[in-house]
């Protein structure tokens, strides 16, 4: 696992994740970005989907961008803790991994998830995603892809705080 800052839509990796809304046909923030970079065939391909309910994920091509697939997420909305917020995000994560396993992937790059408009503390967010990612990402090379410094701050001190895992 590693953390850089990039605009995610411009890695080279098999699968991005996009921080969707439930009707997954674009939106501001990390999801905007992603359908104006893949071109119009990627909103046409969530219409097929037909939506996704918090906490899951769906897949479609990656159309324009580098990477081969997007694996739609939908995070929760931070209602103050006691929503079950924290499991919702971590299923957000575990389900974008088994996603990207079924779909064959080798790499994948996640963006903060529900840390925007949705308003999750970015600290906690990032914690839960780091600790679910670390448990469910085996054979999987996970980046962390932040847009501003400050996340990318937190996602480096919770990657250099884990145990170095040996051969």
């Amino acid at each position: 696992m590693l953390a850089l800052q990039a605009d995610i839509t411009t890695l080279a990796v098999d699968a991005i994740v996009n921080a969707a809304n439930s009707r997954l046909l674009g939106g501001g923030g990390v999801d905007g970005a992603i359908h104006r970079a893949a071109g119009p065939e990627l909103l046409e391909a969530c219409r097929q989907l037909g939506g996704c309910h918090t906490g899951q994920a769906k897949a479609t091509p990656g159309f324009r961008l580098p990477a081969r697939w997007v694996i739609h997420t939908v995070g929760p909305v931070w209602q103050g803790g006691l929503a079950g917020e924290d499991e919702l995000l971590a299923s957000c994560y575990r389900e974008s991994l088994r996603v990207a396993r079924e779909l064959g992937a080798r790499s994948v790059a996640f963006p903060c998830i529900s840390t925007g408009i949705y308003r999750f503390p970015p600290a906690r967010a990032a914690a839960i995603a780091v600790g679910t990612v670390r448990g469910h990402a085996k054979g999987l090379e996970v980046q962390f892809c932040c847009f501003g410094a400050e996340d990318l701050a937190l996602y480096r001190a919770l990657l250099s705080a884990l145990p170095q895992r040996t051969g």
